[in-house]
């Protein structure tokens, strides 16, 4: 099978069927059909997108049900945070 080349190599990186065809100007069908020829599986979308350490947008822990924090809260949070970040208080010497 005559395929442009470079394909396999983006195949065995993870690369979509669309982001090859678009990066190297041949048609989505012609990557698949070298996919099913080298017998490589789909590419995981969001796992190449995690590999790469792209943000997504998404929250992993995010609870849609989860009521908003009251303003005696939010305050609270904010004085922690900024407790954590003050510098350390340095150790004072003794002058003997």
């Amino acid at each position: 099978m005559k395929a442009p080349v470079g394909i396999d190599e983006l195949l065995r990186a993870g690369h979509s069927d669309t982001r090859i065809a678009h990066e190297l100007g041949c048609h989505r069908s012609t990557v698949n059909r070298h996919r099913h020829a080298l017998q490589l599986p789909q590419s995981d979308r969001l796992g190449r997108i995690y590999a790469e350490a792209l943000p997504t947008g998404r929250v992993p822990d995010f609870n849609r049900w989860r009521q908003p924090i009251t303003p005696e809260q939010a305050a609270a949070n904010r004085a922690a945070l900024a407790a954590a970040l003050r510098p350390a208080a340095r150790p004072t010497r003794k002058a003997s």
